[in-house]
């Protein structure tokens, strides 16, 4: 297994989609969030070339992975690397990924 890494926009994202749930939901719906990050980045350390490759060819950012959230409308977006796996963003499915992307 290699360690999962959130990049600085990647943690800002995760805090933002989480005070969002706290105020627009409750405390529940935001620990199930942070359950949701947490068990989708135990599946990309155990099996990072398992994600998606889509935004990969569109964007032409060859070895970009996405992850569906289980149970929440968010995306992960990563890169392996040789000792760990990077998390780029995590964002909201609405999101425009070329936009945030694009400002790596």
């Amino acid at each position: 297994m290699k360690p999962v890494v959130p990049l600085e926009r990647a943690v800002d994202d995760i805090k933002a989609a989480t005070d969002r749930y706290l105020v627009e939901a409750d405390v529940d719906v935001a620990m199930r969030f942070v359950d949701a990050i947490e068990t989708a980045f135990g599946q990309i350390g155990e099996h990072p070339g398992s994600g998606s490759t889509r935004w990969a060819f569109r964007l032409d950012l060859p070895g970009l992975r996405s992850w569906a959230l289980r149970g929440f409308p968010y995306v992960v977006f990563y890169m392996e690397r040789e000792a760990q796996v990077d998390v780029w963003r995590v964002l909201h499915e609405r999101r425009s990924v070329e936009t945030a992307l694009g400002q790596r």
